[in-house]
């Protein structure tokens, strides 16, 4: 346990032991943080995540669809979850810059750097990300981490390079394992790699991506969030870069 992971819990334990409130489960948080995420769907074309606070985001965000012009999906679930609410789903391509972009993640740092790419969409993630003008992240509080990487990383390669991307990545110190059964949006394969401690996950990224046959991996560091909207049991704690 790293420093700020022991000061973390000190300060979750002191507020156990100073309030009197009903403590908010973790779907709960969940919830607070979407809800405060559609304030910042304002208006123009918005991008959407992939995976469960992303859908409670959707769920709240068909309440006031009449506010944005559309949204650009980052996966197919995503897209079908918004058609059924009646948000209209627009490609990339046919529209220009986004104004937010609103996902979740997997491990988040107090530096705004993730790991996302737990539903496997993470390819789509990152370029609807790279699109928007703000990316606004929204977790509950046990997704805050000192230090990522106890989280697998995603890494999505091209099915003829499995296994050599697989020998490159326990050469950069991960044990990586295929994800057995699942197959991305694109057809590619995922590779989770288990026993990375990332401290510097700006280079990591890099090098990653630097490896023939991957497509992408799964650290936002060098387009990490620009708000994050962390959920607690006292409330929604907002972040900011």
């Amino acid at each position: 346990m790293t420093g700020f992971d022991k000061w973390l819990r000190c300060r979750y334990l002191s507020w156990l032991l100073e309030t009197d409130e009903d403590i908010m489960t973790q779907d709960e948080m969940k919830q607070a943080v979407a809800r405060a995420a559609v304030e910042y769907a304002k208006n123009g074309i918005i991008g959407v995540g992939t995976g469960s606070t992303a859908n409670y985001f959707i769920d709240a965000l068909a309440e006031v669809k009449g506010r944005i012009d559309g949204a650009v999906a980052s996966s197919e679930a995503t897209a079908t979850r918004l058609k059924n609410h009646g948000i209209q789903v627009l490609d990339l391509n046919n529209v220009g810059e986004l104004e937010i972009y609103v996902d979740g993640a997997d491990e988040i740092t107090e530096h705004f750097a993730m790991i996302k790419g737990g539903g496997g969409a993470l390819t789509r993630e990152k370029i609807v990300a790279a699109a928007s003008k703000q990316f606004i992240c929204i977790a509950d509080e046990s997704k805050l981490v000192g230090v990522l990487g106890k989280f697998p990383l995603p890494v999505e390669v091209i099915p003829m390079a499995r296994s050599y991307v697989a020998r490159e990545l326990a050469k950069l110190g991960g044990q990586p394992r295929l994800r057995e059964g699942f197959i991305t949006d694109n057809g590619n394969l995922i590779l989770d790699v288990h026993g990375l401690s990332i401290v510097d996950p700006v280079s990591l990224e890099t090098a990653i991506n630097h490896i023939a046959g991957v497509v992408t991996n799964g650290l936002f560091a060098r387009r990490g969030a620009d708000v994050l909207l962390l959920g607690t049991p006292a409330g929604v704690k907002t972040y900011k870069k």
